[in-house]
């Protein structure tokens, strides 16, 4: 199934708490991330001066398996990420933090995000005799704040902005203490919380909440803060941009229990739903959601509309990611590994079934003939978004847009494909307004672009060198 959904690629964290065990704290932090990626995982601690890391390719259960492998790193402060990659570069090499020497010491860094130039940058990188050790972009940006580094270890965070163009969120780590930095666009998440009287950073809320640190505020569009042993200071390295917050953190990547940049993501989704129901006001005895995304749409759609809200489908919530498919009936059949009907809910009922979003199809047919087979009478199918009709290009895997469904086929010619009785997207007006019509990116939508994509305009050229 999530091989037909955008993914995110990345989430981050990072602490200074000399009082604490970082290293645990990041591991929990890290847990309620995992949602953001669970190909690797990754932490590094620092008492100031060295660094030492523990990464490897898994969920971060698996990668810290050993107790022992957390109560072995001590520090004042850690930094940890988790990671879904881009197509062709799972590989260790690529997992995160990434760590340096170089002539001022250790650094440590952890990304999210895209760089929309790291074609360029790599090049010139290259060409001043630069080795590289991975295929993500993340190294670009590592390199430049070594290159950066004179004095102030800020002062070449901020030269590196200057530089760089796409979406970010990164995390550095040295000279005794942990810089945050965000894309002048804002497009990527970043947090502040503080853990009685230290602060730290997250991708998302609710990495705050798992550890009972209070949520502090957004990191800003352009911001640099730093957390050190002086608390928290910040630089505004760049101003003017428009924001342009992803608007599809809200609609499916983000755990519905954060908040991001002010909106509260669970309540962002019931809003699409009764933005919906505004728009289409269906006949139908009973609404269902595509767990879990799709609930507080569907919730919101139901209460709007008066109709029925039922668990039509239930989703098994002991498989991982991936899973063994050993044969091709097998992979044909990997829908009902992870969700199944409920006969009795469902059978001889008209239906309204609510999904966040609908990128090649596939998996939209596959429920709609399960729901059929469990005895629906008729299933309308509302998604709680416009249609994807473009590429990202700053962090999110999309299809290339080619394979998309909505680039291919208009919403009839998507209907007859999945095989439903009626199709509705949300309306761009409806999702501006369930975003309470704040500044967001909507470019997968609209081809619209905060940031002007690759030059050639081709999402495979970004994957030798951007990742996450």
């Amino acid at each position: 199934m999530n091989s037909d959904k955008p993914r995110e690629e990345c989430g981050v964290f990072g602490i200074y708490a000399p009082e604490q065990d970082t290293a645990r704290l990041t591991y929990f932090g890290l847990y309620a991330l995992q949602h953001r990626g669970q190909e690797s995982a990754g932490i590094a601690v620092s008492d100031g001066r060295r660094i030492n890391v523990h990464k490897a390719m898994g969920l971060v259960a698996e990668v810290f398996a050993d107790d022992a492998l957390i109560t072995g790193l001590r520090g004042k402060m850690a930094l940890g990420h988790v990671r879904y990659s881009t197509t062709g570069s799972s590989l260790l090499a690529n997992a995160q933090p990434l760590v340096v020497h170089f002539q001022h010491g250790m650094m440590a860094l952890v990304h999210n995000g895209n760089l929309t130039n790291a074609t360029r940058l790599k090049e010139e990188l290259c060409q001043r005799g630069v080795v590289f050790h991975s295929t993500t972009d993340s190294e670009i940006i590592l390199n430049l704040i070594a290159g950066y580094k004179r004095h102030n270890l800020e002062d070449a965070v901020i030269k590196t902005m200057m530089d760089i163009r796409g979406a970010y969120a990164i995390l550095i780590m040295g000279d005794g203490k942990i810089i945050g930095a965000r894309d002048p666009h804002g497009i990527r998440p970043l947090c502040i919380g503080v853990l009685e009287g230290r602060y730290c950073f997250a991708s998302e809320s609710c990495a705050l909440d798992v550890i009972g640190a209070e949520f502090v505020r957004d990191v800003r569009p352009g911001e640099v803060a730093t957390i050190s042993a002086e608390g928290l200071s910040s630089l505004q390295s760049v101003s003017g941009s428009e924001t342009a917050h992803c608007s599809f953190e809200h609609i499916y990547l983000a755990r519905p229990d954060s908040t991001i940049d002010k909106v509260n993501v669970w309540e962002s989704r019931f809003r699409m739903g009764r933005q919906l129901a505004l728009e289409y006001p269906l006949e139908a005895d009973l609404v269902i959601p595509v767990p879990d995304s799709g609930t507080p749409a569907a919730l919101g759609y139901a209460q709007t509309t008066g109709r029925h809200f039922a668990e039509g489908l239930m989703k098994n919530r002991y498989v991982g990611r991936t899973f063994i498919q050993p044969t091709q009936e097998m992979r044909e059949n990997s829908v009902r590994i992870k969700l199944n009907g409920n006969e009795h809910v469902l059978r001889g009922k008209n239906v309204v079934m609510v999904d966040d979003s609908i990128v090649r199809g596939t998996t939209s047919l596959k429920l709609i003939q399960l729901v059929r087979h469990c005895g629906a009478r008729e299933v309308h199918m509302l998604i709680s978004s416009p249609p994807v009709r473009h590429s990202c290009y700053y962090g999110i895997d999309t299809a290339e847009r080619e394979r998309l469904i909505a680039n291919n086929m208009d919403v009839e010619g998507i209907r007859r494909f999945i095989g439903a009785d009626s199709l509705y997207y949300l309306s761009e007006a409806g999702l501006r307004a369930a975003l309470r019509d704040r500044d967001y990116c909507m470019a997968c939508f609209t081809g619209v672009y905060p940031v002007p994509p690759p030059r050639d305009q081709c999402k495979d050229s970004l994957e030798s060198v951007s990742d996450c």
